[in-house]
Parts: C-alpha cells; structure tokens; sequence
C-alpha cells in the first residue's frame, strides 16, 4: 500500500512535517509512506495558468496523489484556519480535475495550542476537501497540542503518549484505506 503525507507546513522544523516522518517509522513493511511538502508551489493566478499552465511542482504533486492509494495531510493551525499554502495547492489541485476524487484522505495535525491542538483548521480542511470530492476519514481523530512538550527543536515527535495515539489513528487509517468500507 502507498500512502503519500502532505505537510501543511512549510518550516524546515515543522511538527506536522514530524507527524508524517513519525507514521512513516511506525508503517508495517506493506506499507510505503512518501512525504510531500508545498515548496515550489506559486500563488494561484489563473492568467498564469492561462499563459502557461500547471507550474511543474503541481503536476508533481497531483501525479503522487494520484499514484497513492491513500492520503495523510499534516495540517498546522493559522489564526483559526487552514494555512494559505495548503489552500493555495488545494486551489492548484483542483483545476483540470481533481487527483483527491474519490481518494481515501486522513487529516492529522499539531498545534501549540493547550486544548484543541489543530482542531479548527482541520474541520476547515475537511470542508475543502468535500469540494475535491475526497472521502475524508471521519474517526478517529489527532488533535496534538503542547508541541512544544511533544517534539524536539528539529521538529521530531518525542512524546510517547502522543506516539501511541498517532500509532492506533494510523492503523485505523490503513484498515479504512484498504477495506474501502
């Protein structure tokens, strides 16, 4: 199975980056995780996209979408929403058909925040994906908060009750990718 994560977050010591590096350590051998980020993306205009198309980061990332059987995207929390680069790629995404049709799609995120983690913006990320026609996973859900208790400074999740928690969300992610209930 292929599951591609999308970071959010465009930080170099991103912990939702650290997420997606975390599930792709925990991932049973049938199971490959490739890591995306939103680098090289440029802001949606659509007389660019007239005059020349696709940028090649796009077709790059709708390309991995679709090759994968299954979708984790790592969503940060920025002033109660989702962060403009990942609405920016979704924007992108969706023009000529979107790769997230019918995908299998899971949302996890980590916040500094000390009761919700990224729980706003990924209820916002879910709204956005309805329109891409993705399936979202409806539970269970990881809502991280005190990152600054659960990761390094590089951004590597450290926290094993946290470990714990994202280890049994992604297991339930890989049963619901595979069993298409």
């Amino acid at each position: 199975m292929n599951i591609l994560g999308i970071s959010g977050a465009l930080r170099k010591a991103s912990t939702n980056t650290g997420l997606l590096r975390a599930m792709k350590e925990m991932a049973p051998a049938k199971v490959t995780v490739e890591v995306a980020t939103l680098h090289g993306i440029p802001l949606f205009n659509e007389d660019d996209e007239a005059a020349t198309g696709k940028p090649q980061a796009v077709r790059d990332l709708d390309a991995r979408i679709r090759a994968a059987d299954g979708i984790v995207i790592a969503c940060p929390e920025y002033n109660f929403s989702i962060p403009g680069v990942l609405k920016n790629a979704t924007d992108w995404l969706s023009r000529g058909g979107s790769p997230f049709r019918w995908k299998r799609v899971g949302i996890v995120g980590a916040g500094g925040g000390q009761f919700v983690g990224t729980a706003r913006a990924q209820y916002h990320l879910r709204q956005n994906l309805q329109a891409l026609q993705a399936i979202t996973m409806p539970r269970p859900e990881v809502f991280v908060n005190h990152n600054e208790q659960k990761f390094d400074a590089a951004g590597n999740l450290t926290d094993d009750e946290t470990r714990h928690h994202l280890a049994k969300w992604f297991e339930s992610f890989l049963e619901w990718v595979e069993k298409k209930p």
